[in-house]
């Protein structure tokens, strides 16, 4: 009996075991929708390595992934889903391996100054509205081509007319290397200049010459671009027609930053990008008119299927339209997604499915995967997953009876907008840390007239070789200035927008994985979803703020007070005192947070306290001259400038100095107390392909503060 009992319970306990493996076999039809979230987490654990993956890291996970392929094709058909799982984070981490080791390109390590020679491929503006170029095939000065940048991106600070795309020019510029992480988790614009081949940034305020003609047989898509952009604005020189241009060639150069931040606080700023809802419009608009084109003469309707004819025709037009953009995350997504549904009408299967959202994400994560890290790939696919999935749930027929035909398209435009928004709205107030309070009103205002705006500009295209767009224009001019109306109107409301925290990194793998267990489970199994949302939420309550952060030129510190916070200059090292007040919650300008409570004393030398240490920003001309007297003073004295122990007349100084060697090393620095230390964390904590090759320096830690009495003399005003 005994050892009946045993076994009795040894095999109660393997059934436990093997439930969720019977249960995940059991789901076989569900479990495709999982392909791109697995092949997303391989991608995820690349990029959150604290190491660049050598050669054994990457012949390991070929191993692994050779050995789950076996086991999916001759292993036992219970683990089959987990051996798909771990194929699918394999083949995810060694995509993102093979990208970053494809697009690696030198970047400029050091601050340079002096000629520059390139050709255009892009004009854009600034967040200081500055006309702003990126030139490719550069030539620098005395710089050898292997370190030479394949691309360098200047704003030309005096200039109102920008050269055209495809002319060479040459100019003298101060150029730097794209720089990192302003805080820590923030966005690392190094990361994304680096899988953008983007070599170096800089500004210039020196005139730019010509230095050749454009070649008529390269940069064809480019110049095309830029030829419509043109011609539409001769036609539509308001910033409505900037607008409505913007909207439909990507080229946005003739937006004001007024205009653009107007959108942003309404809500609206998705129908300025080439999107894939701009493409979707312009493909429905096609497809309807080739459809009902063919409609209208009956001897060609009875011969041809002319929804295979749309298709064939809408596929085209999508594909033209996709290059003319720039191809970027959303419009690539958005083509995929067309291109299988266009296929499935081809085919006669079905064309809109979460098949077709699934291939395009396994499609994108393949071929470009930091673009997971995108807030255009997470906004576009999660609004996606969501409208798909819940339309999905959602039976026509009962829908159609429970809601009269004539409300049926307010119905649609209603539901679409709140499930977008609500999809859309976690990941938005993650990466732009807002919230806009009446952005539903907005979309509902505005999408249907961008609808109109988008087959406008088609058949503008269409009837621009006979001279007779200029109706269709009208009609774009109009419909961009009725959806900037309503922008700025909302824009303008009381609490129109409300600052969000920067949430810690788990919050969105988790959102996104409770969001997706939800969508695309079935039966009750689906709540499982329902307290990892609640746990990502509760995390990003608990989201930490450092109380002390210094830029990375050590230029500007901020220091978190009662009041918000403090910041120890007005000006300068705008981006990242910009970012330091988002990702707290924050919507003050730095001119408010340098009015704050925290900072003492002259521009030259800003006094401050954090915990027990008294600290001093020191900058100006005269560095030598008060260097002395304030490292005698606190505890920490930073410096935006080399430090020299031997110029400086102190071969050992009684303070920690933080100077530009360090800051080289670290990047910007976070800093908290804990106990009766000050940590200071450098951003730039990682040996990474797209870091800089300098070394790392672990945290610095400061245990020993001069006397308090000290620390508050030294803070006087």
């Amino acid at each position: 009996m005994g050892a009946q009992a045993v076994q009795r319970g040894l095999g109660g306990v393997r059934h436990i075991l093997l439930w969720p493996l019977h249960w995940l076999l059991a789901a076989r039809g569900q479990l495709f929708a999982w392909v791109p979230v697995f092949i997303g987490c391989g991608v995820g654990a690349w990029f959150a390595l604290g190491y660049e993956p050598r050669g054994w890291d990457y012949a390991i996970m070929g191993g692994l992934a050779l050995a789950m392929l076996g086991l999916m094709l001759r292993g036992p058909d219970l683990g089959r889903p987990i051996f798909v799982a771990a194929l699918c984070a394999c083949a995810g981490f060694g995509a993102a391996g093979l990208r970053a080791h494809t697009v690696a390109a030198p970047m400029l390590e050091f601050r340079y100054y002096g000629p520059v020679q390139g050709r255009v491929i892009e004009v854009d503006r600034n967040q200081s509205d500055a006309l702003r170029i990126t030139l490719d095939g550069v030539i620098l000065g005395d710089v050898a081509p292997k370190r030479t940048p394949k691309t360098v991106r200047i704003s030309l600070q005096a200039a109102e007319v920008a050269p055209q795309i495809g002319q060479v020019v040459i100019l003298t510029a101060h150029l730097s290397a794209p720089e990192g992480a302003s805080a820590p988790d923030a966005f690392d614009f190094r990361r994304m200049a680096f899988f953008n081949v983007l070599g170096a940034v800089g500004y210039t305020r020196s005139p730019v010459l010509l230095w050749a003609e454009a070649d008529a047989q390269a940069q064809v898509i480019p110049r095309l671009r830029a030829y419509l952009t043109a011609s539409m604005l001769a036609y539509m020189p308001s910033q409505a027609g900037a607008f409505a241009t913007g909207a439909m060639t990507g080229d946005r150069a003739a937006i004001t930053q007024d205009t653009v931040q107007a959108l942003r606080d309404s809500n609206l700023a998705h129908l300025l990008a080439i999107s894939g809802m701009n493409l979707a419009f312009i493909s429905g608009f096609v497809f309807m008119l080739i459809r009902y084109g063919v409609a209208l003469a009956p001897f060609v309707a009875l011969r041809v299927n002319a929804k295979k004819i749309a298709a064939v025709v809408c596929l085209a037009v999508a594909l033209f339209y996709w290059a003319l953009s720039g191809a970027n995350v959303s419009t690539t997504r958005a083509m995929v997604m067309i291109a299988v549904m266009l296929g499935a009408v081809l085919l006669d299967r079905r064309a809109i499915s979460m098949r077709s959202v699934v291939i395009a994400a396994i499609v994108l994560l393949t071929i470009t995967p930091e673009s997971l890290l995108d807030p255009g790939f997470q906004l576009s696919f999660s609004a996606t997953v969501v409208l798909v999935g819940a339309y999905g749930a959602l039976d026509r027929e009962i829908m159609r009876g429970r809601v009269p035909r004539w409300v049926m398209p307010l119905f649609a435009l209603v539901l679409t907008s709140v499930l977008a928004g609500a999809a859309t709205a976690p990941y938005a107030a993650a990466h732009f840390n807002r919230f806009t309070d009446y952005g539903l009103l907005a979309n509902l205002l505005t999408v249907p007239v961008m609808s109109l705006l988008m087959a406008a500009g088609v058949m503008a295209a269409l009837l621009a070789p006979f001279g007779a767009a200029a109706p269709a224009l009208w009609v774009m001019e109009k419909s961009g200035a009725w959806i900037l109306a309503v922008a700025h109107w909302v824009a303008g409301l009381e609490g129109a927008v409300t600052a969000i925290v920067a949430p810690p990194s788990a919050v969105l793998p988790l959102i996104t994985l409770g969001g997706i267990w939800l969508l695309v489970w079935q039966g009750r199994r689906r709540m499982l979803g329902v307290p990892v949302l609640a746990l990502a939420l509760g995390l990003w309550t608990l989201a930490p703020r450092p109380e002390l952060i210094i830029s990375a030129d050590g230029r500007l510190a901020g220091l978190m007070g009662a009041d918000g916070r403090a910041l120890s200059h007005e000006k300068g090292a705008g981006f990242a005192a910009k970012t330091w007040l988002e990702d707290d919650g924050d919507l003050a300008a730095q001119a408010d947070g340098a009015a704050r409570a925290g900072f003492a004393g002259p521009k030259t030398a800003r006094r401050f306290a954090i915990g027990a240490y008294a600290a001093v920003l020191l900058s100006g001309k005269g560095l030598v001259s008060e260097f002395a007297q304030a490292c005698a003073a606190h505890d920490l004295v930073i410096l935006p400038a080399a430090f020299d122990p031997a110029e400086l007349v102190l071969s050992d100084p009684p303070c920690t100095v933080l100077d530009r060697q360090i800051f080289d090393n670290t990047g910007a620095l976070a800093a908290r107390i804990e106990g009766d230390l000050l940590i200071l964390h450098p951003t730039r904590d990682r040996a990474r392909i797209w870091s800089s090759p300098r070394p790392i320096l672990p945290p610095l830690i400061l245990n020993t503060p001069k006397p308090a009495k000290m620390a508050q003399v030294a803070l006087a005003p």
